[in-house]
């Protein structure tokens, strides 16, 4: 007699109370996972803040040596090769250094521990999935932190220093003077790099969207042009308004998306596969 796999099995079936409870111990290891992490982010204050936070912050940054040897090559002026940024960084109240402290260690904490956090997903959604799917969980896990990583180093080296570069030398007037606050500093480090790493996990999202049939290959195909408006409009958000940020920014998106169509095709194959069995 042919044994019936767990996730089939009615008396092994969970009710919904009991996928809340599993869920809940999913999410307390990741959380644990993110605030140990970030202790240890929070112990390297010296390396987190003066070395990669306050990086973009300095004319001698990797990323504006690099922009200003290809601005020569091809002509722009883009004021990629000045020594110092003309703005200053300060914190206006009492508890602002300490906040800043604090929750950019918990950002690094979860940047650190995404792997991690990725396999309790993992570990949450296995028990839907057939057995010949759970194999598959250690390339998933792989491929995921690969794509977000890279994210996070393009958010970090490329958004990053052009929305510093940009803003922090634009002024309306020779009379204001650009003096940042910490918090706003920091937000827009945050959200450049967290950001570019989530939009990097694209073809994992369409993967996830294809198995469940909301998305087809014909569709990503038939709304492409459509898809570039919305990583133009995308990259102007994230990036200054140049056309040349915007262009840096929206090339990797495209691609990703083409990435994801190519995907959701194989996808789409195997699932067809299986129905006509």
């Amino acid at each position: 007699m042919e044994r019936i796999a767990p996730q089939e099995d009615p008396e092994n079936e969970m009710s919904f109370l009991d996928h809340l409870e599993e869920l809940r111990w999913h999410l307390i290891r990741a959380v644990l996972a993110v605030v140990i992490a970030g202790s240890i982010a929070f112990v390297l204050k010296s390396f987190i803040f003066d070395v990669l936070l306050f990086g973009p912050a300095k004319g001698d940054f990797f990323s504006y040596r690099v922009l200003c040897k290809l601005s020569g090559i091809f002509g722009i002026d883009g004021g990629f090769c000045d020594q110092e940024m003309p703005f200053r960084i300060q914190s206006r109240t009492m508890g602002g250094q300490f906040s800043a402290h604090v929750w950019t260690s918990i950002t690094a904490g979860f940047i650190i521990a995404f792997p991690y956090v990725i396999y309790e997903f993992w570990k949450f959604v296995a028990p839907a999935m057939h057995s010949n799917e759970r194999k598959y969980a250690k390339g998933f896990i792989f491929l995921s932190s690969v794509l977000f990583f890279l994210g996070v180093l393009f958010g970090y080296y490329v958004v990053t220093p052009l929305s510093i570069n940009f803003l922090g030398k634009y002024q309306v007037s020779d009379t204001v003077f650009n003096d940042f606050d910490l918090s706003s500093y920091i937000s827009l480090v945050r959200a450049s790099v967290l950001a570019s790493g989530l939009v990097f996990e694209l073809p994992i999202v369409i993967y996830f969207l294809t198995k469940v049939g909301l998305v087809t290959p014909d569709f990503l195909k038939t709304y492409r042009k459509y898809a570039l408006v919305i990583v133009l409009i995308l990259s102007a958000i994230i990036t200054p308004p140049d056309i040349v940020s915007q262009i840096i920014v929206a090339i990797p998106i495209l691609i990703l998306y083409e990435v994801s169509i190519i995907i959701s095709k194989i996808m789409y194959k195997k699932e067809e596969e299986k129905l006509k069995k």
